[in-house]
């Protein structure tokens, strides 16, 4: 990563790095996306029958251990931003932080980059460890096409988003706690809430513009196409990458205008 970021980032990069790697946070939210993904991916493939052209998910049901190890880690990523970020303002290393970089664009950018390269490598590990348990536990029950092409794809895209808008959060709130609450109240709660609401006054086409629904079709790509909640794949990816960008760059333009 230091080869290919600009030589005046690299010392924040090397900083941020240092942080990630020394936090036990760091261990628990790499390891237990992992267990998960390993042992979701093993029952459902186990427990699939031969693939449904007409079922649900697209990719076949012995696929349904990599959805849900694919949901562990993009939540487990928001969480990781968040703590990263905000923690730096509950235990007051942040005037610290900024001294070693004056640069407060060059600092939020570390953060960005190390936040979301994590976050990249735990969900590619993730899609690894699911895929070997599909070939070991259920081959001939899946089909290893385009279309789980495009859902490891989709997997990958997810967790990095969510990082960032976690990373986001926790500039934005200046709390890790706060931030974790916001994200994890508004996927469980919130949001799914608002689902009842829109399908009781016939407002479902409204949902599809929520991070939570766009994540689920920028995962389960070519999944749920006749759902009023979910926007087609392409649609849902530019509400995410949206969305990412807005409370990512609201977290930084906090970062940047407010004392520490």
């Amino acid at each position: 990563m230091i080869t290919i970021v600009p030589p005046d980032l690299v010392p924040s990069v090397n900083s941020e790095v240092r942080k990630v790697t020394t936090l036990p946070t760091s261990r628990f939210f790499g390891t237990v996306p992992l267990v998960v993904a390993l042992l979701a991916s093993i029952a459902s493939a186990l427990m699939a029958g031969k693939p449904d052209p007409k079922g649900e998910p697209a990719t076949g049901a012995a696929t349904i251990g990599l959805y849900v190890a694919l949901a562990v880690v993009v939540v487990a990523a928001a969480v990781f931003g968040a703590i990263g970020s905000g923690a730096e303002y509950r235990h007051q290393t942040m005037p610290v932080t900024a001294l070693f970089t004056a640069d407060r664009d060059r600092l939020a950018a570390a953060k960005v980059l190390v936040t979301g390269g994590f976050a990249l490598a735990a969900a590619l590990a993730v899609e690894v460890v699911s895929v070997v348990a599909l070939f070991a536990f259920g081959r001939g029950k899946f089909d290893f096409g385009m279309d789980l092409a495009a859902v490891l794809g989709g997997g990958l895209l997810a967790a990095v988003c969510w990082s960032v808008i976690g990373t986001g959060l926790g500039l934005l709130l200046r709390s890790s706690s706060t931030a974790v609450v916001v994200v994890l109240g508004w996927l469980v709660v919130v949001e799914p809430l608002l689902w009842l609401i829109a399908n009781g006054v016939g407002a479902t086409g409204f949902v599809t513009l929520f991070p939570g629904s766009a994540t689920i079709s920028t995962v389960a790509v070519g999944s749920f196409t006749d759902s009023d909640f979910l926007a087609p794949t392409p649609a849902a990816v530019v509400v995410l990458v949206l969305w990412t960008i807005g409370i990512g760059g609201a977290g930084w333009w906090n970062l940047r205008r407010l004392d520490l």
